[in-house]
Order: structure tokens, then sequence, then C-alpha cells
């Protein structure tokens, strides 16, 4: 469970000329949790993850780890996969990923320990000895991602880990988050994909022109968001069910199943599921029910248009 706040970025600003990048940007991240930062392209993520990386300044605003100002002796305890991938071509990968290990503090024979760990977990022992530049995308990027949590830091940061992976090997990247997550450590990372988000992710920040719009718990938020939106499975003729809903539920689409009919109803004047139960049930055969709650996709676009509204 997500206890006390490992990081905080605390009224961020970010200036490039006369772009402003980051806009006063706070973000609470709970330790042991799996933190999803959201945005359109543009929007300030990337510039935010080099800013908590220490590979960028900030203009303004104030970076706490652990409840102290976050220094650079700090950065040996976060791991950041960057969406740009950083291997030296010419190496062979697992005389690079010694090195890469080394350079987070790690001695070579610990190093080389945990790296036959993760190479035989992932089954890419025959790459030790090739070359970076004979490895396709993805492959150079499970390389990385080894590296990047090889040292067990605290704090780990994804920018858009999933991409340039087909899906069974994004799906093995998701079980090895939440593997970590177990283990203790803090994830945070940046993606365009809603469903990791709906699957992973138990808060997120939203950024949109360098603003933040939207935060918080991932299921409070769905709830927020909830557009009292039915859906019933029943047996019988619509036409039937439609008078007893006494212009309480507007009817917004209906269809046939295997085994009868569905609809959706929104509920109007605070009305909720219960109210379509007790008046269906004595006039049809009810096979399904259940409340529609909109996805963090369908959330995520909503509250981007209506920003340009």
């Amino acid at each position: 469970m997500p206890g006390n706040e490992i990081f905080k970025v605390h009224n961020i600003v970010k200036r490039y000329s006369s772009q402003v990048a980051l806009d006063n940007v706070t973000v609470h991240i709970p330790e042991g949790s799996i933190y999803g930062l959201l945005g359109p392209n543009g929007a300030g993520k990337t510039t935010l993850l080099r800013i908590i990386n220490r590979i960028t300044a900030p203009d303004e605003g104030e970076l706490f780890f652990r409840g102290k100002r976050f220094t650079a002796d700090d950065t040996h305890r976060i791991g950041y996969l960057p969406e740009e991938r950083g291997l030296y071509k010419k190496m062979k990968v697992g005389e690079q990923s010694i090195y890469l290990a080394r350079l987070k503090g790690m001695s070579k024979q610990d190093a080389i320990a945990k790296l036959k760990y993760w190479f035989e977990k992932f089954e890419i022992q025959p790459w030790w000895n090739k070359k970076v530049e004979e490895l396709s995308k993805g492959m150079q990027q499970k390389v990385q991602f080894i590296v990047t949590v090889l040292h067990e830091p605290e704090l780990l940061i994804f920018d858009e880990p999933f991409s340039g992976f087909d899906p069974i090997n994004t799906n093995l990247l998701k079980n090895e988050i939440l593997d970590l997550k177990k283990q203790g450590a803090t994830i945070l990372f940046s993606t365009h994909d809603m469903g990791s988000v709906e699957e992973l992710c138990d808060h997120i920040t939203l950024i949109n022109k360098a603003k933040t719009i939207l935060e918080g718990d991932v299921h409070d938020i769905r709830m927020r968001y909830r557009t009292d939106l039915y859906e019933i499975g029943f047996r019988g003729d619509p036409a039937e069910i439609m008078p007893t809903l006494n212009g309480d539920f507007e009817l917004v689409d209906q269809e046939k199943s295997q085994t009868g009919i569905i609809i959706r109803l929104r509920a109007k004047k605070g009305l909720h599921g219960n109210e379509i139960l007790k008046r269906i049930l004595p006039v049809s055969d009810v096979i399904s029910f259940k409340e529609v709650i909109p996805g963090m996709n369908e959330i995520f676009i909503n509250v981007i248009e209506s920003q340009h509204d």
C-alpha cells in the first residue's frame, strides 16, 4: 500500500526563451505507488522528468526527496529510463551493462551477478557478447530497462516505457513494474497508453499547456467523472420496460446480445441504479446490470478538449 510521500515537485516553472514549458506544476508522489504522468505531446511531461533527474534545472520551484531538499547526492536513489534510448551502439551488451552499473556505484562482482539474474529472467543470455547495434529497438529497450532497475533504486522513472514493444513484451514489462512495486519501489512513468494507466497506476497527474489540470487517485478520478450511465442486459421487449421508467431515465442506446437485449440508460434527477432495478424487475428477466464508469482515455480526452472551449 502507498505510504508517505517519497518525492515532491513544488511550484516548478521552466521557460525556454519565450515558451513556458512548466507553469507552477506541483506533484506529490506517495511511496510504494505507481504514479502516471499524463498529457498530450508538448505538454511538459519530459521536461518535468528531466528536472526530477537533475538533467536540467527549473527556473523556479523546489524538489524534495523524503521531505528534504533534493540534492545531487540523492540521484543514485533514482533509476531513469528516458524515452530517447542512450546505449553505445559499438559496445557489447554485457560490457556496457557492467559499465553502466558501475556508474551507479555497484561493484563489478555484484553487477555481474545481478545482470546474470536479469538476463536469465528476460531470456536474453545470448545477447551478452553482441554489439548493441545488432539488437532491435525492443531488445535495446530491454537491456536499458535492466540497467535502470539493476541498482534497486527507491524511485524508478520511466518515460514512455512501452514504446517500441510488441504486446508480449509490453505485458512482460508491465508485470516487472508490478513486481518492482511489490518489492517496495515507487514508480513514476509518463505514457500515452491510457489502458496501462488503468491497469497499473494508483495516482495520476495530467498536464496540459504546461499546467496541472487534473491529479489524484485513479479510482477517485473515475468516480468523479461518472455520468450516471447504466447498462442492463435482459430478456424481453424494450417497449415494455421504458414506460416503467416514467421519463426519469434517458435511453442512450440498445443492441441485441446472444442472451437478449442490452440497453444503456442515463439517470436523471439524481436517481441511481437501484431505482432502475426496482422498476424493471417486475416486468422483465434481468441478466446483467452495471454502472458504466468512464475510462481514463475518455476522461483524458474530455478534460483536454474542455481546455479548448
